[in-house]
């Protein structure tokens, strides 16, 4: 990591789940088994349809997270965490708990509604 040529891969992760709604979305469905797309959006207050749609699909992409379209009318749509996609969640879990430590240090962590890691 201390040689000028090599590159820095952090990039590469952060490519993959940067952005203000990603990992909000990953902690969410890793909380739970499966979500159907409305109840990501309940979940996840001042996110927009269009932009939800949006980063599933790149989360899908990048063999993240797994969508599953049952053949019913209406059609039920679920997302949930792919095998490759729960190895991000030692990394969650560290940025969850460090931005718990930092708003403790603060004095903000009063101000922050609990949530399940």
């Amino acid at each position: 990591m201390n040689q000028p040529e090599e590159r820095c891969l952090v990039n590469s992760t952060l490519d993959i789940i940067s952005g203000k709604w990603k990992m909000m979305i990953l902690f969410q469905l890793m909380s739970e088994s499966t979500l159907r797309f409305s109840e990501l959006k309940k979940r996840i207050p001042g996110i927009t349809q269009r932009v939800l749609t949006k980063q599933l699909r790149e989360l899908e992409q990048e063999d993240i997270i797994e969508r599953r379209i049952y053949p019913e009318i209406p059609p039920r749509v679920e997302y949930s965490v792919t095998e490759y996609g729960r190895t991000l969640q030692p990394i969650l879990t560290l940025l969850h708990e460090w931005g718990e430590s930092h708003l403790i240090r603060k004095g903000q962590r009063d101000s922050v509604e609990p949530e399940s890691t």
